[in-house]
């Protein structure tokens, strides 16, 4: 990623993200992509990425984040995949309520 590309992706409709500042610099953000479920029908969020500073992690920092994209999905449901090694990541989630599914994700690249 480039700033550059990162600009041009921030840019486009559907896209979001939100920056965690403590005094002046970033500790963390979240971002998003808005999606429809071709399966369901429904408009949901995508989770993109959540990130938080080592040195503010366990300051509810990802709480407050995950708090604020619960805003902007206005009551859609947010998805996303967390890593099956990313066991840290997996009870973050659980604590503020999240309920994980065991899924695989496939990848391809033709």
């Amino acid at each position: 990623m480039t700033p550059g590309k990162l600009k041009e992706l921030l840019g486009q409709a559907g896209v979001g993200c939100l920056i965690a500042e403590r005094d002046g610099r970033a500790i963390g953000y979240v971002s998003w992509l808005e999606r429809t479920s071709f399966w369901s029908g429904e408009d949901y969020l995508h989770l993109d990425d959540l990130y938080v500073a080592a040195g503010e992690r366990g300051n509810r920092v990802g709480e407050r984040l995950m708090h604020a994209i619960a805003g902007v999905a206005g009551g859609r449901v947010i998805r996303w995949e967390v890593a099956e090694a990313n066991v840290a990541a997996q009870r973050f989630y659980e604590r503020i309520g999240a309920t994980l599914i065991t899924k695989k994700i496939g990848r391809w690249r033709p």
